[in-house]
């Protein structure tokens, strides 16, 4: 079913642009998720990750170790 949700979801916002805009103004993912089952749709993070396929590495490095900075 999460699956489904998130499928769902995708195909929505595709038709309306301005359920895309309110969904990108989520700070993060969980707000996302939040939003998302405030509007029906039922899935975890981890359920919109597996069905995305979306992982964030964050990386510790110094300002002077990035290229072009």
């Amino acid at each position: 079913m999460a699956v489904q949700d998130v499928v769902r979801l995708f195909r929505t916002v595709q038709q309306e642009p301005e359920l895309k805009d309110r969904l990108n103004s989520a700070p993060n993912l969980e707000s996302l998720v939040a939003m998302a089952g405030e509007m029906g749709y039922s899935f975890t993070v981890e359920e919109w990750k597996q069905a995305t396929r979306f992982e964030v590495e964050e990386l510790e490095s110094k300002l002077s170790e990035i290229p072009g900075i």
